[in-house]
């Protein structure tokens, strides 16, 4: 297909992909009475378990805002209003003591803390949120208190990770996963959109960017999910663990600030090092699809859904290698994208009653029906389609010239 013909299609399906992924959680997910959301929902939207997962719920009010604020049919008070309920449930629920900015991992339906996990996640995605909020609401104190909640948890990763919860075992590797400088930064750029950040936040990015790139090993062949503190690899399963969605994922954050700085060969390695050689090494050449873990020396993992297909690196290679085309230009970056939507749309979707299934076997299958849980919510298919409708847009907008570009593996 003509390239302008195949990005014509892809908007419009994105489109409609992103109306009824938000229609599923918009009718099933809100709770009119304590706020915030429901995740455990099953296919058709019934409520499984009422459990609250403060991750998510961060998640689901950063969606609804954004939409809000920046695409005009989601302009819409309903959903404004629920994303509001949601950060205000989250100020009032989600921390776990006074004076404390560690929140829970999981709530009571009411608001009651049933977990802690010693991780910065629920906390970041909390921040993610409230700041997307209060840009939406235009009220400065939902705002704030995100700079806080980013504020605490750069000084666990970087200074002490006492308040984190239970210390660390005397026998326990000390590492550095990649989602921890992925999501600071991602967090930081939120933090600073559109108001000329720098300071603190600019030497936050560029700490994080460093970091990140200390996780491309193997000669530039591997991302690995793991490394030692001082940016080394590690021995063992720990070590040789890659993730080829968060290697995607972190491919796109990059690529992203090396645009907003104009570094040209940041874009490149992280177009070459973070997409195109994971995205090779992690698709199944059999039935197609990423795998969800691998080992990077050829071993068989330990991860015992290694070989499953899950939704989250469909939807961030779709974004990675979009993205990457309308940086590039490059064709063979465009097939990329064609081939990961396609196989996303055509095992994930759900026509019959909107949303994503999150969980195949390795053929592809469906195994988990539920479209939620703790770890599944209303954030990385809608955010994913909200990010590529908006790009193919903007490559409508233009001609499409090819434009002068670097040579990556895609290409070969």
């Amino acid at each position: 297909m003509e390239p302008r013909a195949l990005l014509e299609s892809w908007r419009g399906r994105m489109g409609r992909e992103l109306d009824a992924a938000i229609g599923f959680w918009v009718r099933h997910s809100h709770d009119p009475e304590h706020g915030g959301f429901f995740s455990c929902l099953g296919r058709d939207g019934s409520i499984y378990d009422d459990v609250k997962y403060v991750w998510l719920q961060g998640r689901q009010v950063w969606v609804y805002a954004r939409l809000y604020r920046t695409v005009p049919r989601f302009r819409r008070p309903e959903l404004l209003e629920a994303a509001r309920a949601g950060g205000e449930f989250l100020l009032r629920c989600a921390r776990v003591g006074p004076g404390s900015h560690k929140a829970a991992f999981a709530l009571t339906r009411d608001g009651r803390p049933t977990k802690v996990q010693r991780s910065i996640f629920s906390e970041c995605f909390c921040a993610l949120g409230l700041d997307e909020l209060g840009r939406a609401m235009g009220e400065s104190r939902y705002r704030r208190e995100a700079r806080a909640l980013l504020e605490a948890v750069v000084h666990w990763v970087r200074e002490d990770p006492t308040e984190l919860g239970c210390p660390t075992l005397a026998g326990a590797t000390p590492h550095e996963p990649l989602a921890v400088p992925m999501m600071l930064l991602c967090l930081a750029e939120q933090l600073g959109d559109g108001d000329g950040a720098g300071g603190a936040l600019a030497e936050l990015e560029e700490w994080c960017t460093q970091r990140l790139l200390c996780h491309l090993q193997k000669d530039g062949s591997a991302v690995l999910e793991n490394i030692s503190e001082d940016g080394k690899e590690l021995p063992g399963c720990l070590g040789r663990q890659q993730n080829p969605g968060h290697a995607l994922e972190a491919g796109w954050f990059l690529l992203r600030y090396a645009q907003q700085q104009g570094d040209l060969a940041l874009a490149a390695q992280a177009i070459e090092g973070f997409m195109v050689r994971p995205f090779q090494a992690g698709w199944d050449p059999e039935h197609g699809g990423l795998f969800a873990f691998q080992d990077v020396d050829g071993l068989c993992p330990t991860q015992l859904e290694w070989s499953m297909k899950l939704w989250w690196p469909h939807a961030e290679a779709m974004v990675a290698f979009l993205m990457a085309y309308a940086h590039s230009r490059e064709p063979a970056l465009l097939h990329l994208f064609d081939q990961v939507a396609e196989y996303a749309f055509k095992r994930f979707r759900d026509p019959e009653h909107g949303e994503w299934f999150g969980y195949l076997a390795q053929d592809g299958k469906v195994t988990l029906t539920i479209k939620g849980g703790p770890f599944k919510g209303c954030f990385h298919v809608p955010r994913a389609l909200y990010m590529c409708e908006e790009i193919l847009g903007q490559l409508l907008d233009e001609p499409l010239e090819q434009l002068p570009h670097q040579t990556t593996g895609a290409d070969e």
